[in-house]
């Protein structure tokens, strides 16, 4: 299945070991080792991403604006075919890229240590802090309205209205707390119109094994950057909280395992500011603690809108695994609003440490 596109990189399919790797949920990816030389391949899934020649080019202006103004940084290219192309399409209408493997690397899917939480938080701030000077108007948006909170409102609502009455009666719980938080959205919409809120290059996927570490545990980049895009900081602030805080995943059944992890939300913030303290305004300072209500609230509302939508969406492996997931991030909303005192003073021990610029 892969010869074709092998070839197309110059490499010689039968000197190759190709073994497929399972980390990643959207595009299928695979180590391929050629000699003394490895790689990264992978599919890149043009069902959820409709052009992946926009990633492709958001992927080589970044990657060109970094090796001048911060060459030292580990930015992980795309390799190009012997024609000059970053990505090959076979005959089936697939795409494929093909990137170097960094030695010596590697990846986690749980966010097991504090130092963890603190060392992706600073990769991923460094990564959009290093990317301060880039103009945001030059990037394609991969994903549309991805972090489009009004938007989601507006489908969970539409879902609401067509739903079966017994899915509504089945998600009451739910239903009742996303109308009672529905003020994040007016909090989201005041962000749009804040001039002192400014679209960054923001990573949209903050999820721990986006981050490459080395065998000492310290972060080296963050990878996977089919969403790299504009948006606002608290896209990448607030998906470390909703992934990071809780030692259970969003697939829990048990809701009595989730808690905030306060020293987890203290290693987050600590990390992120260590690389985007100054770039921060005031204005966005004051949305730290938003930021965490924002992303797990969001998710809460797009699990419940697929649950009322009849689970067209995502993809489920049990009756009501939907409505499962989205009771728990309502569960996980509420225990980190019942700990926003503690955690908002957490916040402002490192905020007084630095000032924040002026615009």
């Amino acid at each position: 299945m892969l010869h074709d596109i092998l070839e197309a990189y110059g490499l010689p399919p039968q000197d190759c070991l190709t073994e497929k790797l399972d980390s990643g949920l959207i595009n299928r990816t695979w180590k391929v080792t050629a000699g003394q030389e490895e790689y990264v391949l992978q599919r890149v899934n043009n069902q959820v991403f409709k052009s992946p020649q926009d990633i492709s080019d958001n992927i080589q202006k970044i990657g060109r604006f970094l090796s001048t103004h911060s060459p030292g940084y580990l930015f992980i290219s795309p390799v190009a075919t012997a024609s000059g192309k970053y990505l090959v399409q076979d005959g089936a209408g697939d795409f494929y890229r093909l990137m170097p493997f960094v030695r010596g690397s590697r990846t986690i899917d749980t966010v097991r240590t504090r130092e963890e939480a603190y060392e992706a938080a600073r990769q991923f701030g460094r990564f959009t802090s290093l990317l301060s000077g880039f103009g945001t108007q030059a990037l394609h948006y991969t994903l549309p309205d991805f972090h489009n909170l009004t938007l989601r409102f507006e489908q969970f609502e539409a879902a609401y209205k067509l739903a079966e009455p017994e899915r509504l009666t089945e998600a009451s719980g739910p239903i009742e707390a996303a109308f009672r938080h529905q003020g994040l959205v007016s909090t989201y919409q005041s962000v749009k119109t804040n001039s002192d809120i400014p679209l960054r290059v923001i990573h949209h996927d903050t999820k721990i094994s986006n981050v490459l570490f080395d065998e000492n545990g310290k972060g080296l980049c963050v990878i996977d950057l089919d969403t790299v895009m504009p948006g606002y900081f608290i896209s990448d602030l607030g998906d470390m909280m909703r992934t990071y805080l809780s030692p259970v995943s969003e697939e829990e059944r048990d809701l009595s395992k989730i808690i905030i992890r306060e020293d987890y939300f203290e290693a987050v913030i600590e990390g992120y500011f260590s690389e985007m303290a100054k770039e921060l305004t005031s204005a966005e300072k004051d949305l730290c603690l938003y930021a965490g209500e924002f992303m797990i609230y969001m998710q809460a509302i797009r699990f419940l809108t697929d649950f009322l939508n009849g689970d067209t969406y995502y993809a489920t492996t049990y009756p009501k695994q939907n409505l499962v997931r989205a009771q728990n991030q309502f569960t996980l909303l509420q225990r980190y609003l019942d700990a926003e005192e503690r955690l908002d003073r957490i916040v402002h021990n490192f905020i007084d440490k630095e000032p924040a610029r002026n615009s």
